[in-house]
């Protein structure tokens, strides 16, 4: 086994909600010691109330949740925040009803965020969703900052957004497929995943979470709809990429995300249920020392009935931290510790 025992909380409790739902946390470790959580919450998802929020926690105690985005009476999603090398903490989210025309906004934070600035779009007239579409921003080793991203209109479509110039402007890679039919019809009827609606019609693969072996050597994994993690490889610091091949693990058709740690272990959090729009428990960490040709289970992070989903995984040395949706009513979180060998 790599990690240790880890030790589990609740960043707020339920009752914090007053009912309504939350989903999608996104996690980073800041300079300034803290770590900032973000993720949407509104009366059910995708619909004009839902808004972004977040807390900090500092010293091992996480502050009251606050509203950290409310641009328009549409509905927002999928909340990122990434620091930059010169120590500005962006906030990357969507923004639209319609997941196909969504936008994403950013807002900047001069204090680890603490307050963030007025919202731009972060491509200017874009609508389908550049920069990240869920999972954490890496840093490259040749510095330039690389989201996954993916589109849901037709055949689900991912790609890699790259910047060179701390996020003023992104260069979209080619185009990520894998070969499904798809015809608009509803892929999951009956399910009781609490859902969009439109999410339903379509096939492919979507949200990628990134990592890099070795300089130019970036990876990806992706969520699909056929009940197996699909992974793409680049040798171009993620500019082009190989098609996209399944792997061994399965996948329920919802968020995956990997972390690199320091000495090159792979962490991979997910619901290890092969069908498509499958139930959403339990949820595992899994790690790989070969660069994920093979995985060994780490550690059960839930299995009782309810939903554990769209986890975000970082590193800081030996220490690891995860957030993921719990069961819609809060964010959970875990430290773990990596073992001395």
């Amino acid at each position: 086994m790599y990690l240790g025992e880890g030790k589990k909380e609740l960043i707020f409790e339920p009752a914090f909600l007053k009912g309504n739902i939350c989903h999608a946390s996104n996690i980073c470790l800041m300079d300034s010691g803290a770590i900032g959580a973000v993720w949407f919450a509104g009366k059910k998802e995708g619909t004009e109330d839902v808004s972004i929020w977040k807390s900090l926690c500092r010293d091992g105690k996480w502050s009251i949740p606050q509203m950290a985005a409310h641009d328009a009476k549409e509905a927002h999603w999928n909340p990122v925040l990434y620091q930059r090398q010169d120590g500005k903490v962006l906030l990357l989210y969507k923004v639209g009803n319609r997941i196909s025309r969504w936008y994403t906004n950013c807002r900047i934070s001069e204090d680890y965020g603490e307050t963030f600035g007025e919202a731009k779009e972060l491509v200017p007239g874009d609508r389908g969703g550049r920069g990240p579409v869920r999972c954490k921003m890496i840093t490259l080793s040749d510095g330039s900052m690389l989201a996954g991203t993916s589109t849901e209109e037709g055949i689900w479509t991912a790609y890699a957004d790259r910047s060179e110039d701390g996020g003023k402007s992104f260069h979209l890679s080619d185009p990520i497929r894998i070969e499904v039919a798809y015809g608009g019809e509803n892929t999951a009827a009956g399910s009781t995943v609490q859902v969009s609606e439109q999410s339903f019609y379509g096939r492919g693969v979507i949200q990628p979470t990134l990592w890099e072996s070795s300089p130019g050597k970036v990876h990806m994994l992706l969520r699909s709809s056929e009940g197996r993690i699909y992974r793409a490889d680049s040798e171009d610091y993620g500019k082009s990429w190989g098609s996209a091949y399944p792997t061994k693990l399965p996948n329920n058709n919802s968020g995956i995300d990997v972390v690199r740690c320091s000495d090159g272990v792979l962490i991979l959090c997910m619901n290890p249920v092969g069908e498509n729009w499958g139930k959403r428990t339990p949820l595992v960490l899994l790690s790989s020392s070969d660069n994920g040709a093979s995985w060994q289970e780490e550690a059960v992070l839930e299995d009782t009935d309810g939903e554990y989903s769209y986890p975000s995984i970082i590193a800081d040395g030996k220490k690891l931290y995860v957030s993921y949706t719990f069961d819609r009513k809060s964010i959970a979180f875990w430290r773990f510790l990596r073992k001395e060998v």
